[in-house]
Protein backbone atom coordinates (compact mmCIF):
# COMPACT_ATOMS: atom_id res chain seq x y z
CA UNK A 1 0.00 0.00 0.00
CA UNK A 2 1.45 3.34 -0.83
CA UNK A 3 1.97 5.68 1.82
CA UNK A 4 0.41 9.45 1.22
CA UNK A 5 2.70 12.06 1.15
CA UNK A 6 0.68 16.01 1.06
CA UNK A 7 2.12 18.92 -1.31
CA UNK A 8 4.96 20.56 -0.15
CA UNK A 9 2.63 23.50 0.12
CA UNK A 10 0.41 21.78 2.56
CA UNK A 11 3.89 20.85 4.99
CA UNK A 12 4.71 24.93 4.68
CA UNK A 13 1.39 25.77 6.42
CA UNK A 14 0.36 25.02 9.53
CA UNK A 15 -3.34 24.24 11.05
CA UNK A 16 -5.49 27.36 12.07
CA UNK A 17 -4.47 28.42 16.19
CA UNK A 18 -7.92 29.65 16.64
CA UNK A 19 -9.41 26.85 15.03
CA UNK A 20 -7.48 24.64 17.04
CA UNK A 21 -8.24 26.19 20.40
CA UNK A 22 -11.69 25.81 19.42
CA UNK A 23 -11.19 21.68 18.80
CA UNK A 24 -9.59 21.38 21.76
CA UNK A 25 -12.77 23.53 24.07
CA UNK A 26 -15.31 21.07 22.00
CA UNK A 27 -12.68 17.94 23.20
CA UNK A 28 -12.69 18.76 26.59
CA UNK A 29 -16.56 20.17 27.17
CA UNK A 30 -17.37 16.31 25.08
CA UNK A 31 -15.21 14.88 28.20
CA UNK A 32 -17.73 16.62 30.86
CA UNK A 33 -15.50 19.52 31.85
CA UNK A 34 -17.22 23.03 32.23
CA UNK A 35 -14.87 25.61 30.04
CA UNK A 36 -15.52 29.32 30.11
CA UNK A 37 -14.93 29.91 26.46
CA UNK A 38 -13.16 33.41 25.27
CA UNK A 39 -11.41 32.32 22.54
CA UNK A 40 -14.50 32.39 20.31
CA UNK A 41 -13.96 35.29 17.15
CA UNK A 42 -17.40 34.78 16.24
CA UNK A 43 -20.65 37.09 17.67
CA UNK A 44 -22.80 35.36 20.30
CA UNK A 45 -26.01 36.62 18.69
CA UNK A 46 -28.46 34.99 16.29
CA UNK A 47 -28.67 36.00 12.70
CA UNK A 48 -31.41 38.85 12.47
CA UNK A 49 -34.96 37.71 11.32
CA UNK A 50 -35.20 39.85 8.39
CA UNK A 51 -32.12 38.07 7.17
CA UNK A 52 -32.99 34.47 8.08
CA UNK A 53 -36.77 35.26 5.91
CA UNK A 54 -34.87 36.64 3.14
CA UNK A 55 -32.89 33.24 3.31
CA UNK A 56 -36.34 30.99 3.16
CA UNK A 57 -37.87 33.32 0.58
CA UNK A 58 -35.08 32.26 -1.69
CA UNK A 59 -35.24 28.58 -1.20
CA UNK A 60 -38.95 28.81 -1.60
CA UNK A 61 -38.77 30.72 -4.89
CA UNK A 62 -36.38 28.48 -6.30
CA UNK A 63 -33.30 30.56 -6.24
CA UNK A 64 -31.03 27.10 -5.24
CA UNK A 65 -29.23 27.32 -8.79
CA UNK A 66 -25.83 28.16 -9.81
CA UNK A 67 -25.20 32.25 -10.11
CA UNK A 68 -23.04 33.84 -11.99
CA UNK A 69 -19.30 33.40 -10.50
CA UNK A 70 -19.84 36.80 -9.65
CA UNK A 71 -22.69 36.91 -7.76
CA UNK A 72 -26.59 37.81 -8.38
CA UNK A 73 -27.25 41.39 -9.77
CA UNK A 74 -29.22 42.08 -5.75
CA UNK A 75 -25.92 41.32 -4.27
CA UNK A 76 -23.24 42.93 -6.76
CA UNK A 77 -25.90 45.80 -6.58
CA UNK A 78 -25.60 46.12 -2.73
CA UNK A 79 -22.70 45.45 -2.54
CA UNK A 80 -21.71 48.32 -4.56
CA UNK A 81 -23.97 50.33 -2.99
CA UNK A 82 -22.65 49.70 0.69
CA UNK A 83 -19.34 50.85 -0.61
CA UNK A 84 -20.05 54.08 -1.73
CA UNK A 85 -22.19 54.86 1.52
CA UNK A 86 -19.20 53.87 3.25
CA UNK A 87 -16.49 55.28 1.98
CA UNK A 88 -17.87 57.38 -1.21
CA UNK A 89 -16.08 55.66 -3.59
CA UNK A 90 -17.61 54.29 -6.21
CA UNK A 91 -16.50 50.80 -8.44
CA UNK A 92 -18.12 48.79 -10.98
CA UNK A 93 -18.76 45.24 -10.93
CA UNK A 94 -15.76 44.42 -12.85
CA UNK A 95 -13.95 45.74 -9.93
CA UNK A 96 -15.52 43.72 -7.28
CA UNK A 97 -15.19 40.02 -6.11
CA UNK A 98 -17.27 37.58 -4.26
CA UNK A 99 -16.39 34.30 -2.32
CA UNK A 100 -17.10 31.87 0.31
CA UNK A 101 -16.35 34.29 3.13
CA UNK A 102 -13.82 37.32 3.43
CA UNK A 103 -11.22 34.14 4.12
CA UNK A 104 -11.93 32.28 0.81
CA UNK A 105 -11.52 35.82 -0.94
CA UNK A 106 -8.12 36.64 0.35
CA UNK A 107 -6.40 33.23 -0.17
CA UNK A 108 -7.60 33.37 -3.72
CA UNK A 109 -6.36 36.65 -4.08
CA UNK A 110 -3.04 35.93 -2.81
CA UNK A 111 -3.28 32.58 -5.23
CA UNK A 112 -3.87 35.06 -8.04
CA UNK A 113 -1.42 37.11 -7.50
CA UNK A 114 1.86 35.36 -5.86
CA UNK A 115 5.03 34.01 -7.32
CA UNK A 116 7.75 32.03 -5.68
CA UNK A 117 9.90 35.13 -4.22
CA UNK A 118 7.22 37.49 -3.79
CA UNK A 119 7.01 38.99 -0.34
CA UNK A 120 4.08 40.41 1.91
CA UNK A 121 4.31 42.04 4.80
CA UNK A 122 2.55 41.54 7.76
CA UNK A 123 2.23 43.86 10.93
CA UNK A 124 2.13 41.48 14.02
CA UNK A 125 0.04 41.44 15.83
CA UNK A 126 -1.56 39.53 12.81
CA UNK A 127 -4.40 36.95 12.16
CA UNK A 128 -3.69 33.85 12.36
CA UNK A 129 -4.56 33.28 9.08
CA UNK A 130 -2.29 35.45 6.93
CA UNK A 131 1.36 34.06 7.15
CA UNK A 132 0.29 30.55 6.36
CA UNK A 133 -2.16 31.72 3.54
CA UNK A 134 1.52 33.41 1.89
CA UNK A 135 2.91 30.59 2.46
CA UNK A 136 0.72 28.32 0.78
CA UNK A 137 0.74 30.39 -2.32
CA UNK A 138 4.54 30.38 -2.87
CA UNK A 139 4.87 33.80 -1.20
CA UNK A 140 7.67 34.82 1.92
CA UNK A 141 5.91 36.79 4.97
CA UNK A 142 7.76 39.45 6.07
CA UNK A 143 6.66 39.84 9.84
CA UNK A 144 6.97 43.31 10.94
CA UNK A 145 6.74 43.63 14.73
CA UNK A 146 4.11 46.39 15.79
CA UNK A 147 4.62 46.62 19.50
CA UNK A 148 2.25 48.28 22.24
CA UNK A 149 4.08 51.56 22.13
CA UNK A 150 3.01 51.99 18.75
CA UNK A 151 -0.55 51.45 19.64
CA UNK A 152 -0.08 47.60 17.75
CA UNK A 153 0.10 49.60 14.58
CA UNK A 154 2.23 49.48 11.64
CA UNK A 155 4.54 52.91 11.25
CA UNK A 156 5.20 54.28 8.49
CA UNK A 157 9.30 53.68 9.71
CA UNK A 158 8.76 50.24 10.21
CA UNK A 159 6.66 49.99 6.74
CA UNK A 160 9.47 51.77 4.56
CA UNK A 161 11.75 49.42 6.48
CA UNK A 162 10.13 46.41 5.20
CA UNK A 163 9.54 47.26 1.27
CA UNK A 164 11.31 46.36 -1.48
CA UNK A 165 11.53 45.51 -5.22
CA UNK A 166 10.32 42.03 -3.77
CA UNK A 167 7.15 43.33 -1.90
CA UNK A 168 4.28 42.30 -3.93
CA UNK A 169 1.78 43.10 -1.11
CA UNK A 170 1.26 44.88 2.82
CA UNK A 171 -1.71 43.90 4.35
CA UNK A 172 -3.57 46.24 6.84
CA UNK A 173 -6.07 45.14 9.00
CA UNK A 174 -8.36 47.47 10.86
CA UNK A 175 -10.04 47.06 13.63
CA UNK A 176 -7.80 44.54 14.13
CA UNK A 177 -7.79 40.93 14.73
CA UNK A 178 -6.50 40.10 17.80
CA UNK A 179 -6.03 43.61 19.21
CA UNK A 180 -9.09 45.56 18.17
CA UNK A 181 -6.56 48.61 17.06
CA UNK A 182 -7.70 51.01 14.56
CA UNK A 183 -5.67 53.08 12.05
CA UNK A 184 -6.57 56.90 12.15
CA UNK A 185 -7.09 58.74 9.23
CA UNK A 186 -3.60 60.20 9.82
CA UNK A 187 -1.95 57.28 10.43
CA UNK A 188 -3.82 55.80 6.63
CA UNK A 189 -2.21 59.00 4.99
CA UNK A 190 1.12 58.67 6.56
CA UNK A 191 1.12 55.10 5.14
CA UNK A 192 -0.14 56.08 1.92
CA UNK A 193 2.56 58.91 1.25
CA UNK A 194 5.42 55.71 1.84
CA UNK A 195 3.79 53.77 -0.11
CA UNK A 196 3.55 56.39 -2.99
CA UNK A 197 7.24 55.71 -3.02
CA UNK A 198 6.37 51.85 -4.51
CA UNK A 199 3.79 52.03 -7.40
CA UNK A 200 4.20 48.02 -7.18
CA UNK A 201 3.25 47.43 -4.12
CA UNK A 202 -0.60 46.51 -3.85
CA UNK A 203 -2.33 46.70 -0.12
CA UNK A 204 -4.95 43.99 1.08
CA UNK A 205 -7.08 46.19 4.01
CA UNK A 206 -9.16 43.37 5.72
CA UNK A 207 -11.85 45.18 6.58
CA UNK A 208 -14.44 42.44 8.22
CA UNK A 209 -14.54 44.36 11.26
CA UNK A 210 -15.19 47.98 10.34
CA UNK A 211 -18.59 48.11 11.07
CA UNK A 212 -17.97 47.29 15.04
CA UNK A 213 -16.14 50.44 15.68
CA UNK A 214 -16.28 52.23 19.23
CA UNK A 215 -15.15 55.70 18.17
CA UNK A 216 -17.17 58.92 17.13
CA UNK A 217 -18.63 58.55 13.16
CA UNK A 218 -17.65 55.41 10.97
CA UNK A 219 -13.94 53.84 10.16
CA UNK A 220 -12.00 55.37 7.77
CA UNK A 221 -10.78 52.99 4.90
CA UNK A 222 -7.10 53.47 3.12
CA UNK A 223 -8.58 53.77 -0.11
CA UNK A 224 -11.46 56.48 1.39
CA UNK A 225 -8.07 58.55 2.58
CA UNK A 226 -5.67 57.97 -0.15
CA UNK A 227 -7.80 57.53 -3.44
CA UNK A 228 -4.93 57.36 -5.44
CA UNK A 229 -4.11 53.99 -4.29
CA UNK A 230 -7.13 52.61 -5.42
CA UNK A 231 -6.24 51.05 -8.40
CA UNK A 232 -3.46 48.70 -6.23
CA UNK A 233 -5.67 48.06 -2.73
CA UNK A 234 -8.08 45.22 -2.18
CA UNK A 235 -10.60 45.65 0.49
CA UNK A 236 -11.85 42.84 1.38
CA UNK A 237 -14.84 42.37 3.67
CA UNK A 238 -18.06 40.56 4.23
CA UNK A 239 -21.10 39.62 6.22
CA UNK A 240 -20.32 37.32 9.14
CA UNK A 241 -19.27 39.68 11.99
CA UNK A 242 -21.41 42.79 11.71
CA UNK A 243 -24.48 40.26 10.98
CA UNK A 244 -23.67 36.99 12.66
CA UNK A 245 -23.60 35.49 9.72
CA UNK A 246 -20.34 33.09 10.63
CA UNK A 247 -21.92 30.03 8.59
CA UNK A 248 -23.72 31.49 6.17
CA UNK A 249 -19.69 32.17 4.09
CA UNK A 250 -20.30 35.22 1.87
CA UNK A 251 -17.22 37.88 1.51
CA UNK A 252 -16.39 40.10 -0.74
CA UNK A 253 -13.95 42.57 -2.14
CA UNK A 254 -13.31 45.34 -4.14
CA UNK A 255 -10.26 46.19 -6.23
CA UNK A 256 -8.70 46.89 -9.81
CA UNK A 257 -10.38 45.22 -12.40
CA UNK A 258 -7.42 43.62 -13.68
CA UNK A 259 -6.97 41.50 -10.16
CA UNK A 260 -10.66 40.71 -9.58
CA UNK A 261 -10.59 39.22 -12.90
CA UNK A 262 -7.91 36.90 -11.61
CA UNK A 263 -9.48 35.99 -9.14
CA UNK A 264 -13.11 35.25 -10.31
CA UNK A 265 -11.04 33.09 -13.00
CA UNK A 266 -9.49 31.04 -9.92
CA UNK A 267 -13.05 31.27 -7.84
CA UNK A 268 -14.65 29.55 -11.30
CA UNK A 269 -12.67 26.93 -10.82
CA UNK A 270 -12.88 26.70 -6.96
CA UNK A 271 -15.94 26.95 -6.38
CA UNK A 272 -17.92 28.34 -9.44
CA UNK A 273 -19.99 30.50 -7.10
CA UNK A 274 -20.80 31.27 -3.77
CA UNK A 275 -23.74 29.80 -2.03
CA UNK A 276 -27.44 31.38 -3.91
CA UNK A 277 -29.20 31.24 -0.50
CA UNK A 278 -26.40 32.95 1.69
CA UNK A 279 -26.40 35.70 -1.48
CA UNK A 280 -30.15 36.37 -0.82
CA UNK A 281 -29.34 36.62 2.90
CA UNK A 282 -26.38 38.82 2.37
CA UNK A 283 -27.90 41.24 0.01
CA UNK A 284 -31.33 41.76 2.49
CA UNK A 285 -27.92 42.24 5.47
CA UNK A 286 -26.41 45.07 3.62
CA UNK A 287 -29.67 46.39 2.35
CA UNK A 288 -31.93 45.79 5.37
CA UNK A 289 -32.41 47.62 8.37
CA UNK A 290 -28.89 48.26 10.51
CA UNK A 291 -30.55 48.31 13.76
CA UNK A 292 -29.12 45.03 14.86
CA UNK A 293 -25.58 45.81 13.83
CA UNK A 294 -25.89 49.45 15.77
CA UNK A 295 -27.30 47.50 19.03
CA UNK A 296 -24.71 45.05 18.93
CA UNK A 297 -21.88 47.43 18.75
CA UNK A 298 -23.25 48.88 21.94
CA UNK A 299 -23.41 45.24 23.85
CA UNK A 300 -19.97 44.60 22.54
CA UNK A 301 -18.74 47.92 23.90
CA UNK A 302 -19.87 47.46 27.43
CA UNK A 303 -18.44 44.10 27.31
CA UNK A 304 -15.62 45.58 26.55
CA UNK A 305 -15.76 48.01 29.29
CA UNK A 306 -16.18 45.55 31.71
CA UNK A 307 -13.57 43.02 30.41
CA UNK A 308 -10.62 45.79 30.15
CA UNK A 309 -11.16 46.78 33.47
CA UNK A 310 -11.95 43.54 35.30
CA UNK A 311 -8.72 42.47 33.59
CA UNK A 312 -6.62 45.79 34.06
CA UNK A 313 -7.15 44.73 37.82
CA UNK A 314 -5.70 41.40 37.62
CA UNK A 315 -2.08 41.98 39.57
CA UNK A 316 0.50 41.02 36.65
CA UNK A 317 -2.26 41.38 33.61
CA UNK A 318 -2.56 44.72 31.55
CA UNK A 319 -4.53 45.32 28.99
CA UNK A 320 -4.83 48.00 26.22
CA UNK A 321 -8.05 49.63 25.61
CA UNK A 322 -9.62 47.83 22.11
CA UNK A 323 -10.89 50.71 19.62
CA UNK A 324 -12.84 47.81 17.43
CA UNK A 325 -13.81 44.26 16.57
CA UNK A 326 -14.40 42.03 20.09
CA UNK A 327 -10.87 41.22 21.19
CA UNK A 328 -8.64 42.32 23.80
CA UNK A 329 -5.36 41.76 23.55
CA UNK A 330 -3.67 41.07 27.14
CA UNK A 331 -0.36 41.54 28.27
CA UNK A 332 0.54 38.55 30.78
CA UNK A 333 4.09 39.86 31.25
CA UNK A 334 3.76 39.64 35.03
CA UNK A 335 3.13 36.13 35.10
CA UNK A 336 6.07 35.07 33.32
CA UNK A 337 8.96 33.27 34.85
CA UNK A 338 6.51 32.23 37.75
CA UNK A 339 5.40 29.16 39.45
CA UNK A 340 2.46 27.08 39.11
CA UNK A 341 1.42 25.53 42.32
CA UNK A 342 2.27 22.33 40.79
CA UNK A 343 5.42 23.67 40.30
CA UNK A 344 5.91 24.42 36.55
CA UNK A 345 7.75 27.51 35.37
CA UNK A 346 5.21 29.53 33.08
CA UNK A 347 7.70 30.00 30.48
CA UNK A 348 6.01 31.94 27.95
CA UNK A 349 2.58 32.86 27.06
CA UNK A 350 1.68 29.56 25.79
CA UNK A 351 2.58 27.82 29.26
CA UNK A 352 0.15 30.69 30.45
CA UNK A 353 -2.74 30.04 28.50
CA UNK A 354 -2.29 26.09 29.05
CA UNK A 355 -2.20 26.57 32.75
CA UNK A 356 -5.12 29.06 32.46
CA UNK A 357 -6.96 26.14 30.41
CA UNK A 358 -6.05 23.39 33.51
CA UNK A 359 -6.38 25.65 36.77
CA UNK A 360 -8.80 27.96 35.77
CA UNK A 361 -10.80 25.98 32.94
CA UNK A 362 -10.56 29.10 30.95
CA UNK A 363 -9.85 29.13 27.34
CA UNK A 364 -7.47 31.85 25.71
CA UNK A 365 -5.50 31.84 22.84
CA UNK A 366 -1.63 32.50 22.98
CA UNK A 367 -0.14 35.95 21.53
CA UNK A 368 2.84 33.98 19.94
CA UNK A 369 0.09 32.40 18.29
CA UNK A 370 -0.32 35.78 16.41
CA UNK A 371 3.08 36.59 16.11
CA UNK A 372 3.81 39.10 19.81
CA UNK A 373 4.23 37.48 22.77
CA UNK A 374 3.82 37.68 26.14
CA UNK A 375 0.32 37.91 25.24
CA UNK A 376 -3.19 36.41 25.08
CA UNK A 377 -6.58 37.01 22.85
CA UNK A 378 -9.88 36.45 24.96
CA UNK A 379 -12.84 37.35 22.64
CA UNK A 380 -15.91 39.59 24.04
CA UNK A 381 -18.32 38.15 22.00
CA UNK A 382 -19.75 36.58 24.79
CA UNK A 383 -22.32 36.69 27.46
CA UNK A 384 -21.23 39.46 30.23
CA UNK A 385 -21.74 36.76 32.65
CA UNK A 386 -18.90 34.22 31.21
CA UNK A 387 -16.66 37.37 31.02
CA UNK A 388 -16.83 38.23 34.50
CA UNK A 389 -16.15 34.82 35.38
CA UNK A 390 -13.67 33.91 33.50
CA UNK A 391 -11.58 36.76 34.49
CA UNK A 392 -12.24 36.04 38.35
CA UNK A 393 -11.29 32.56 37.60
CA UNK A 394 -7.94 34.39 35.61
CA UNK A 395 -7.43 36.62 38.59
CA UNK A 396 -7.64 33.49 41.15
CA UNK A 397 -4.91 31.39 38.85
CA UNK A 398 -2.54 34.02 38.46
CA UNK A 399 -2.86 34.94 42.46
CA UNK A 400 -2.05 31.43 42.79
CA UNK A 401 1.30 31.37 40.99
CA UNK A 402 4.74 32.31 43.17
Amino acid sequence: MSEFEPASRVSRIKSSASVAAAARVRELKAEGRRILDLTVGEPDFDTPEHIKAAAVEAISKGETKYTSVTGTPALQKAILQTIELRSGLRYAPAEITIGGGAKQVIFTAFMASLDAGDEVVVPAPYWVSYPDMVLANEGTPVVVTCGEESGFKLTPEALAGALNERTKWVILNTPSNPTGAVYSKAELRALADVLADFPNVFVLTDEIYDQIYFGAGRISSLVEVAPELKDRVLAVNGVSKAYAMTGWRLGFAAGPAPLIAAINKLQSQISSCPSSVSQAASAAALTGDQTFVRESVEVYRSRRDAAVAALNAVDGLSCATPEGAFYAYVNCGGAIGKTTPEGKVIANDEDFTLYLLEAASVAVIQGSAYGLGPYFRISYATSLDVIEESIAAIDKAVRALS
